[in-house]
C-alpha cells in the first residue's frame, strides 16, 4: 500500500496547488490527489486555494506532480448524481482529464438529496447518471470511486444498492474512514461488505469535537492526524490486506502538522504489518 495525500490539507492555510504537491514531497508522501474544479476559481487563479481547474492543461498538472516523484492516486470530483444536469456533463469531463492526467479513479458521491425527491426516484435518477457515466469510464479504462459521503452512501445497504446499479468493473469504492464513522455505522463491517470493490481510501480519522457530531452528519472535509483519533488503522490496513488491496491510502486532514503526522503514522503501522512497498 501506498501512503498518499490529499491537497485539502492545505486549504485552511490558503495555499496553492504547487505549494501542496511540493509540501507533499518534501514530507515523503509518495501519491497525491488533485481536486478538480470546473471553469475559473478566483482563489486558485491567486494561489490561495489547491483545486486545479479542467480548463488548464492536464499535462502541465502530471508533469508537475509526477517531477516531484510523487504518483497520482485519483482525483477528487465531487459531483452530485441526484443531479444528472450538474453530475453527468461534470464527471464525464473529469474522466477525460483524469485519463490525461494519468490519473486511474475519479472519486464522487451521490450528493445530497433534493428536498422534493423521493428515495425511489432519487435511485431511477441515480442510475440514469452512473449509466451515462460508466459509458465514459469504461471507453477510458478510468475507475469510479463511489465515496461514504452523504445518505445512501454511508449507510452500508443502500450503497450496496448503488454499487448494484449498473453492472459494470469500473464502478467502485472510494472508501472514507472518517465519513463513515461520523454517520453512526461501525466503519470496519462497511469496509469489510465493500473490500473487493475499493478501488482507493480516504485516510480520514476522527477526533477532538468531530466527535460530537457522530450520528448527526454524513462525513466531513478533513480530519485529525492519523493514529490521533477514534480509526483503528491496524484493522482498517488487515480488512484491505486480506480483499487484496494494493491502492493508495490518500490522507485528508486539515494542516501541515497532520499531514506530517499522519504520514509517519502510517508509515510505521505499514512497516509493522509488513505491506511496504
Amino acid at each position: 500500500m501506498l501512503i498518499g495525500i490529499n491537497g485539502e490539507f492545505v486549504r485552511h492555510s490558503d495555499k496553492s496547488f504547487e505549494y501542496a504537491v511540493e509540501a507533499a514531497a518534501r514530507m515523503g508522501y509518495e501519491a497525491y490527489e488533485p481536486v478538480l474544479i470546473d471553469g475559473r476559481d478566483l482563489f486558485s487563479e491567486a494561489g490561495y486555494y489547491h483545486g486545479i481547474s479542467m480548463d488548464e492543461d492536464a499535462l502541465y498538472y502530471k508533469d508537475f506532480i509526477e517531477s516531484r516523484g510523487l504518483r497520482i492516486s485519483g482525483v477528487s470530483a465531487h459531483a452530485p448524481l441526484m443531479r444528472p444536469d450538474v453530475g453527468v456533463p461534470f464527471l464525464r469531463r473529469a474522466i477525460r482529464f483524469a485519463y490525461q492526467l494519468g490519473a486511474p479513479v475519479v472519486n464522487t458521491d451521490e450528493g445530497l438529496r433534493p428536498k422534493w425527491m423521493g428515495e425511489e426516484e432519487a435511485f431511477q435518477i441515480m442510475k440514469y447518471s452512473l449509466t451515462v457515466i460508466l459509458q465514459t469510464a469504461e471507453r477510458y479504462g478510468i475507475y469510479i470511486g463511489i465515496e461514504p459521503h452523504n445518505e445512501f452512501t454511508t449507510n452500508p445497504k443502500t450503497m450496496e444498492r448503488i454499487l448494484e446499479l449498473v453492472d459494470s468493473p469500473f464502478l467502485r469504492v472510494n472508501f472514507d474512514t472518517g465519513n463513515s464513522y461520523l454517520s453512526g455505522h461501525d466503519p470496519y463491517e462497511a469496509l469489510k461488505a465493500v473490500a473487493h470493490k475499493v478501488v482507493h481510501v480516504h485516510a480520514k480519522d476522527i477526533g477532538g469535537t468531530l466527535l460530537d457530531e457522530k450520528g448527526k452528519v454524513y462525513g466531513t472535509p478533513v480530519g485529525v492526524a492519523c493514529g490521533e483519533g477514534v480509526i483503528d488503522w491496524e484493522k482498517v490496513m488487515l480488512i484491505l490486506k486480506e480483499a487484496g488491496y494494493k491502492g493508495v491510502l490518500s490522507v485528508e486532514c486539515g494542516t501541515e502538522e497532520q499531514a506530517q503526522k499522519s504520514l509517519e503514522y502510517l508509515k510505521n503501522l505499514r512497516r509493522k504489518l509488513g505491506l511496504g512497498v
